[in-house]
């Protein structure tokens, strides 16, 4: 019986992620070891946000530094991926056919969001990359269907990876980077509640949980960097089975949990 790819979420973190991986970079490495060789990585970051879903065709992505005021050799580093032109036009019929409006487009290239983890994955980049576009002004519920829409791909041996982070709060993350400090409560109080959720398979309460989860607000300013999660989730199909790969803290305010869920199909 053939064993098909399960789908990801990872964290990227911050962008000295790429020069200090520590022990969630170890996890996403040893992960992706153990992988069977898909035949092309579906990336979603939150760095790239469109009105509609937008399917990356080039045939060729650079790496783009989407950041200021880091160390330089951080713009040194490059992932020459190469892209995978028909299977972004299978991935927009998939999300076509998941009934969401979508594009293709020759993309600059792949944002921190995307090379960063990829980098620690597969740093031989030799896995064509297709990167999609998050919609963060439609919501927790549209990222699902999204994910949903994309869950055919599984069979086809596409690895679908969401990239974000469970709290990622800019305001908090600036002030550690200058100041240092202690953790605030809900860095390690709604990782856990996202946790028990999705492994007890609550997605209805996952979809509302700004209502329901402790410290959603700080842990989540604007949806973005969770939307990820939402459409590994989503392409997972119904009560897929959920691993949590790695919990743990970086910065003093990023929890850089990382998931892997699998179909029951």
């Amino acid at each position: 019986m053939k064993t098909h790819l399960p789908t990801l979420f990872v964290p990227h973190g911050a962008p000295t992620f790429a020069l200090r991986p520590g022990a969630a970079g170890a996890v996403m490495a040893e992960a992706a070891s153990k992988l069977p060789r898909p035949r092309a990585i579906v990336i979603i970051s939150p760095h790239w946000d469109t009105e509609v879903p937008t399917v990356g065709n080039a045939e060729r992505l650079s790496t783009i530094h989407d950041f200021y005021g880091f160390p330089q050799e951080l713009y040194e580093l490059n992932y020459p991926a190469t892209g995978c032109p028909e299977g972004a036009h299978v991935v927009a019929e998939s999300i076509s056919a998941g009934g969401l409006p979508v594009r293709e487009a020759a993309t600059e290239g792949l944002d921190h969001g995307a090379w960063v983890p990829l980098r620690l994955m597969y740093p031989d980049a030799d896995i064509p990359v297709i990167p999609v576009s998050l919609q963060s002004h439609a919501g927790v519920a549209q990222a699902y269907k999204l994910g949903q829409a994309l869950a055919p791909l599984v069979e086809k041996d596409f690895l679908i990876i969401g990239s974000g982070n469970i709290t990622h709060n800019l305001a908090d993350y600036m002030i550690a980077r200058q100041n240092g400090g202690q953790t605030p409560s809900y860095v390690r109080d709604f990782p856990e509640w996202i946790a028990a959720h999705l492994l007890n398979g609550d997605v209805e309460s996952l979809l509302h949980y700004r209502e329901h989860a402790p410290g959603a607000r700080n842990a989540h300013p604007t949806d973005e960097h969770l939307l990820p999660l939402y459409v590994a989730l989503g392409a997972a199909g119904k009560g897929a089975e959920v691993v949590r790969l790695h919990a743990g803290i970086s910065d003093y305010v990023l929890a850089m949990d990382a998931y892997a869920f699998s179909s029951k199909h």
